[in-house]
């Protein structure tokens, strides 16, 4: 290979990353026992890497959510009471058709405050099936419509396909939820990963279009920077379920050329406009190769005058937070969630 052909190969997200020898983390912190149990079965489940897979192997595979739910079914923790909220899926009108959303209702009269939450997959796989947990637990805890979008998935449609989704379907909820018992007026958005990163956007859209403004933000691990040479990638460059080589996967299944990377919506800890944007809660994972995106994030956010709660819980991996089930830590974040989202909706108007 000559020089000039290694450094194409190796320039993604606008940075090189070094192909001759492996990447070894530096050290990478140990997952708490219940989250191994979880990474341990999903072993056993026969996931493998995602950057060793084609897209259709990568759809196909067991998720940790599968994972979870395997270990929740082995140690006979009962669904309830989570198992209690209704659901109803719907489509969302869009230029492109109808975009499936799955509509979780809590018990009561209502009309409830609504979260619009974005699932996570790299904007590759997964879907409002898989990423069940989450919205199901904040549906109950926050007494909330949670209204779970599905998006356009790259590579059949690239970025950015899945942040035009994103928009239409929040502005359609702000529109129409009251059809189905919401209340606009008390809304937040929220997402996991690039779900966290859908969920941003949104945030920032609503701000620069002048429409109404989610009360709150709920970022868990979101993708918020275009950088893998950041302290937490190197720290977790082996790290499973999600590792270096599997983000570098995601983003060449989802971007077009690696000049999408330095767009602001990829590249949030970029951008300079984030004054005036909606309080959020930010919650990470220590085993992740996205907690220095997030840290930045929050930091920038709190520059800009946001008020920001963040917190990263040592011991748990990437995809932890809806498996509060299992997992000490991620109830420990969902009832940060809740609280935070409980609140914001309280001083609504």
């Amino acid at each position: 290979m000559t020089p000039r052909t290694a450094r194409k190969t190796a320039l993604l997200f606008g940075t090189l990353l070094a192909t001759a020898a492996p990447v070894f983390a530096q050290d990478a912190p140990k997952p708490a026992p219940e989250m191994q149990a979880v990474l341990d079965k999903l072993a056993a489940l026969g996931s493998k890497p995602f950057s060793t897979l084609t897209v259709p192997e990568a759809r196909m595979q067991a998720s940790p959510a599968d994972a979870a739910r395997a270990v929740q079914w082995d140690k006979r923790v009962p669904s309830n009471p989570e198992a209690q909220v209704t659901t109803k899926d719907i489509a969302i009108p869009s230029e492109q058709g109808g975009l499936a959303a799955r509509v979780y209702i809590p018990g009561g009269e209502g009309p409830f405050p609504v979260v619009v939450y974005y699932h996570g997959g790299g904007w590759v796989v997964a879907d409002v099936n898989v990423y069940d947990g989450a919205p199901r637990a904040l549906s109950l805890g926050a007494h909330a419509i949670v209204v779970s979008v599905e998006y356009r998935h790259a590579p059949e449609y690239k970025f950015p396909a899945a942040h035009k989704d994103a928009w239409t379907a929040y502005k359609w909820v702000v529109e129409n939820i009251h059809e189905l018992n919401g209340n606009a007026d008390k809304i937040a958005v929220a997402g996991e990963s690039v779900g966290g990163n859908l969920a941003a956007n949104v945030a920032l859209m609503a701000k620069e279009m002048k429409t109404k403004n989610p009360v709150h933000q709920l970022l868990v691990y979101p993708v918020a920077g275009n950088d893998m040479d950041t302290p937490s990638y190197k720290e977790n460059a082996n790290a499973k379920p999600l590792g270096k080589a599997d983000m570098e996967w995601f983003v060449k299944n989802t971007v077009t050329s690696m000049d999408d990377a330095r767009d602001p919506r990829i590249n949030l800890n970029g951008r300079s406009d984030l004054a005036g944007v909606a309080p959020a809660t930010v919650i990470l994972a220590q085993i992740d190769p996205l907690r220095s995106d997030g840290e930045t994030y929050a930091a920038k956010l709190k520059d800009a005058g946001v008020s920001v709660d963040i917190k990263t819980f040592d011991g748990v991996t990437h995809e932890f937070f809806g498996m509060a089930k299992v997992v000490p830590q991620a109830k420990q974040a969902m009832d940060m969630a809740v609280a935070d989202l409980t609140a914001a909706f309280d001083k609504a108007k």
